[in-house]
């Protein structure tokens, strides 16, 4: 099977604009077929205060209303993903910018009411790995917003870790699949106020140690959940750390069965 790496940057990166440029340079030197995912986060809060909308927070997750939809489009949907792409294309990588929306790519369903009611938030049913397939046939590198679709047309704010997940597994089927979380650390670290406390390889046991620990807190939860559950369904190799490692031979953690 032909190799594909699906990248997933996180917002920290995007808004270091230094940083940021230096991803996209190892992101466009990675060979073979690609996909970028990305969300926005910060940006999106910013634009609603400036918009007079309030932004409501759960455990670190966003309550998306009808106000905050508008918002993740215009942001995540436009200004990131299309100044994103604009970038790769100076950069001589032919890119096209998308949302779940786009030819049926990423459906999923409303969010199910629980103790919590997180709004149109899309938890996500089914990928097209027919058509993102053809995208990279033809020698296209897909741009993804954190943006899904319902089959009746709502656009719903949805995780970008679990549409690159998502991604993954669905293209592994056909594409010997790497999967890259990209953010402003080298990695998952043991020491939270060490920057080189780097844990080069984790497996599902030393995993649930870590958890146990109180090493692996918060965001990073669900990140290394998806990792595993990823590798279990046919994603052949899992990469977290900033853009170095996106190149061989970096420091970075590695996620292993």
């Amino acid at each position: 099977m032909k190799p594909l790496k699906v990248v997933k940057i996180g917002g920290k990166l995007i808004e270091d604009s230094a940083k940021f440029d230096e991803f996209l340079e190892d992101f466009k030197n990675l060979e073979g077929h690609k996909i970028l995912v990305h969300g926005g986060g910060n940006m999106a809060t910013q634009i609603s205060e400036k918009l007079g909308y309030e932004t409501k927070m759960v455990d670190g997750r966003r309550i998306t209303d009808e106000d905050t939809v508008k918002v993740i489009t215009m942001v995540y949907g436009g200004l990131i993903n299309k100044n994103i792409v604009a970038k790769l294309q100076s950069m001589d990588t032919n890119a096209i910018g998308l949302c779940g929306a786009d030819g049926q790519s990423i459906l999923s369903v409303k969010r199910p009411v629980k103790k919590i009611d997180y709004g149109f938030v899309g938890d996500i049913e089914k990928v097209n790995s027919q058509f993102i397939g053809a995208l990279l046939n033809d020698g296209v590198v897909p741009v993804f917003s954190a943006i899904s679709c319902t089959k009746e047309g709502v656009l719903l704010n949805t995780n970008a870790d679990s549409i690159a997940s998502e991604i993954a597994r669905a293209m592994s089927k056909s594409y010997e699949t790497e999967l890259y979380y990209c953010f402003e650390k080298q990695g998952v670290l043991a020491d939270a106020s060490d920057d080189e406390s780097v844990i080069k390889e984790i497996d599902f046991l030393q995993y649930k140690t870590l958890v146990e620990k109180q090493v692996i807190t918060d965001g990073m939860l669900p990140k290394l959940q998806n990792c595993f559950e990823a590798l279990e369904q046919g994603v052949h190799k899992i990469h977290l750390g900033n853009h170095q490692s996106l190149k061989e031979n970096t420091t970075h953690t590695k996620i292993i069965q």
